[in-house]
């Protein structure tokens, strides 16, 4: 099978490489060619709307992180509860409330409508986030957890998209805000495998 870098997504899923202007961002995203590199996450879906097939995306239920004791919320349990979340969203079709889990400037670089179109024509999606490894750099620690997820596409034909997701909170930084002493997905980058 030959490998698509589709998704290379630095602090979060930067997903704005179809340089898309204001106005069309809701346009669906492009499939690959074969062998090609470009960032974009996912095949694209069949459905101009950006429509999900099978899924009901309504918020229900609700998967934000479960709350913790602020010890546990620094580490590395505080990292896998966000997580963990994200991927239970994807696998439930919930792609809002992942969204809500990305960095504050991929959420402005892109709408949940584009967001969601990534994800249209996927079926039967499983994410696998196995523990990972915690670092520390310059005020902020990262975690970092090679995912797999596996769908079928439009087709039914099997597809599988490896490679780290990255976390990350700001340490207790004077100034910092809420949102960033909390744990966010920071990036993403996925090969494809069809």
């Amino acid at each position: 099978m030959k490998h698509a870098s589709i998704l290379a997504v630095a602090c979060s899923l930067a997903l704005t490489a179809c340089n898309q202007s204001e106005t069309d961002q809701d346009s669906p995203a492009t499939t690959p060619a074969s062998g090609s590199s470009v960032e974009v996450a996912l095949p694209a879906p069949t459905q101009a709307t950006g429509q999900m097939t099978g899924g009901e995306n309504n918020g229900s239920p609700d998967l934000s992180p479960a709350p913790l004791t602020p010890e546990a919320e620094r580490g590395e349990t505080g990292a896998r509860n966000v997580l963990l979340s994200f991927a239970r969203a994807i696998e439930l079709r919930e792609f809002d409330q992942a969204w809500e889990m990305l960095d504050e400037g991929d959420q402005q670089r892109w709408s949940k409508a584009q967001w969601r179109a990534l994800f249209a024509d996927l079926g039967k999606i499983t994410v696998a986030v196995p523990d990972g490894s915690m670092e520390g750099a310059a005020g902020s620690s990262y975690y970092t957890s090679e995912a797999t997820i596996t769908a079928n596409d439009k087709d039914g034909r099997p597809i599988r998209y490896e490679g780290p997701i990255v976390l990350r909170r700001v340490n207790d930084v004077p100034g910092a805000s809420a949102a960033q002493l909390r744990w966010h997905i920071d990036s993403v980058q996925l090969d494809w495998t069809h």
